[in-house]
């Protein structure tokens, strides 16, 4: 079983950058795709990246160019760095991870995620 535990949330002015963790355990097989999604009120999940094994990340348009998802497999610990943020990004945050035969799916639907935090972007 993969248990996903993120770090916590946090708020920030326009412009400002925040950087999410997300520490996993569990088999390394059911993590061999891993991601972020998030979630705003009223909104649509939205996958913003993702990266395959060791792969090259790939991101949502919305946040390409200022958002960067990275992997530290000594600490197995994913992380997202979030730069240049705008309101539009205030929404509920989760990572997720799922086992190489699932990674075609969209992120919000991996079989594990996890608790999800918030992050607050005020103009």
């Amino acid at each position: 079983q993969v248990q996903l535990v993120e770090s916590a949330g946090g708020s920030v002015q326009a412009g400002g950058s925040l950087r999410r963790s997300c520490a996993a355990s569990g088999p390394t097989y059911n993590r061999y795709c891993m991601g972020w999604f998030r979630q705003a009120p009223g909104k649509k999940r939205e996958e913003v990246a993702r990266v395959v094994n060791d792969g090259a990340p790939r991101y949502a348009d919305s946040v390409k160019g200022r958002f960067t998802i990275s992997k530290d497999n000594t600490k197995d610990t994913l992380y997202l760095q979030m730069n240049s943020l705008k309101p539009e990004d205030t929404a509920m945050y989760y990572c997720a991870a799922d086992a190489a035969g699932d990674c075609g799916r969209w992120i919000y639907e991996f079989n594990y995620r996890g608790q999800g935090t918030q992050v607050t972007v005020s103009s």
